[in-house]
C-alpha cells in the first residue's frame, strides 16, 4: 500500500490588493474541499472518484470561476468547460461550451465512462447530458450579481478580464491596467487573476487522477475554448503523476503544460517538485500560470510564476497547507 496525497487550486495570479475577507473566504473553501477529499481517501475511494467529488464542491460554490459563479461571455451568458483524467490507463473525458449542466466535471466523467469519445462540446455535450440524465439548470443559475457588474466594467474598458471580481489599476506580475496591457497571442488584454479550479489525487493504490473546471474569461468571445478541457494542456494524469493547471490558457496550451510535467519526470528522471519547477520556468515562455501535481509515490507539489495561487495540499503523513502567496 502506498500513501495518498491531494492538492486543490482555485486559480493562479492573485491581485496583491485582494481584500482580506475575500482571501479568508477562499482559504475556507479550499480547506473544506481538502477535508472532503481527505475523508474520501481515508474511506478508500479511488483517486478518480475523489477528484470528481472535490471539483463538484468547487463548482457548486460561487467563490471561484467554475460552475455557479462562472465568468460571463461577451453576450452575458455562461459557457463552461471541464476535463478529467484517470492515470492508470490514461482514460479521459472533457466538455466545452456547456450552458445548463450544473456540474460540468461530472459530465466530463460521463464522457469518459459512458461514451466512445474523449471530448464533447456545445450542443453535442448538452444533448449527451440530457441523455445521461445529469442535473440541468437554467443558465441564470450560474450568473451572480458580481459577474454582471464586472462584465459591465469589462465592456466599458473594452477588455477581457481574468479575475473579474478584483480589478487592479497598476501593472503587477499577474495584473495589468488598461494602459499597460499584457498580451495574449499577440493581442493586448487587461489581465487579472484567473480563477479556474482543479484537483489532483493519488490514492493508496498509487493511482493518480486530475480534474479541472472553469467558466473561462470574463467578456470572452462566445465559443472560446481555453486550456482547462484540453488533455495534456490544462489536465493530465498517467502512471507517474497527475497535474491540473491554471492561468493564461493560451500559454498553457502552447506549452502543453500538464503533459510536460509527466514528460520531464519520465524522460529526464526529475522528481515531482523538480519537474514542476522546470516546466514553470522553461515551458511558459512569457505566459503566466501555475499548477498543482501529485506523484504515484505520494508526493505533492505546486508552482506558479505570478503573484500567487489559491491552493491547498495534504498528504497521508499529516502534512496540510492552504495558501495564496509565495
Amino acid at each position: 500500500m502506498g500513501r495518498w496525497a491531494i492538492a486543490v487550486h482555485g486559480g493562479a495570479g492573485v491581485d496583491p490588493n485582494l481584500p482580506l475577507q475575500r482571501q479568508e473566504e477562499a482559504k475556507q473553501l479550499l480547506t473544506r474541499c481538502l477535508n472532503l477529499g481527505i475523508s474520501a481517501l481515508t474511506s478508500n475511494l479511488s483517486a478518480i472518484d475523489v477528484v470528481e467529488l472535490v471539483v463538484r464542491e468547487l463548482e457548486t460554490d460561487p467563490i471561484f470561476n467554475s460552475g455557479r459563479g462562472s465568468a460571463l461571455t461577451e453576450k452575458g451568458t455562461v459557457e463552461m468547460e471541464a476535463s478529467i483524467m484517470d492515470g492508470p490507463k490514461r482514460r479521459c473525458g472533457a466538455v466545452s461550451g456547456v450552458t445548463t449542466v450544473k456540474n460540468p466535471i461530472s459530465l466530463a466523467r460521463l464522457v469518459m465512462d459512458k461514451s466512445p469519445h474523449s471530448y464533447l462540446a456545445f450542443d453535442g455535450a448538452e444533448d449527451f447530458a440530457r441523455k445521461q440524465g445529469v442535473e440541468l439548470v437554467d443558465n441564470e443559475y450560474f450568473i451572480t450579481p458580481d459577474n454582471v457588474g464586472m462584465l459591465k466594467l469589462a465592456k466599458e474598458a473594452k477588455a477581457i478580464l481574468f479575475d473579474y471580481r478584483v480589478p487592479t489599476t497598476a501593472y503587477e506580475t499577474c495584473g495589468a491596467g488598461v494602459e499597460s496591457p499584457l498580451y495574449m497571442n499577440g493581442m493586448p488584454i487587461s489581465v487579472y487573476a484567473p480563477e479556474t479550479v482543479g484537483c489532483v489525487v493519488v490514492d493508496r493504490e498509487g493511482r493518480c487522477a486530475a480534474a479541472t473546471s472553469t467558466g473561462g474569461l470574463m467578456n470572452k468571445m462566445t465559443g472560446r475554448i481555453g486550456d482547462s478541457p484540453l488533455i495534456g494542456a490544462g489536465t493530465y494524469a498517467c502512471d507517474v503523476c497527475g497535474v491540473s493547471c491554471t492561468g493564461e490558457g493560451e500559454a498553457i496550451i502552447r506549452g502543453t503544460l500538464a503533459r510536460e510535467v509527466a514528460a520531464v519526470m519520465e524522460y529526464k528522471g526529475l522528481g515531482l517538485q523538480q519537474a514542476v519547477d522546470f516546466v514553470i520556468k522553461h515551458r511558459l515562455d512569457e505566459g503566466l500560470a501555475g499548477l498543482i501535481a501529485v506523484s504515484h509515490t505520494g508526493e505533492v507539489a505546486y508552482g506558479f510564476n505570478c503573484n500567487g495561487m489559491f491552493r491547498g495540499c495534504a498528504t497521508e503523513d499529516g502534512f496540510m497547507e492552504v495558501g495564496i502567496w509565495e
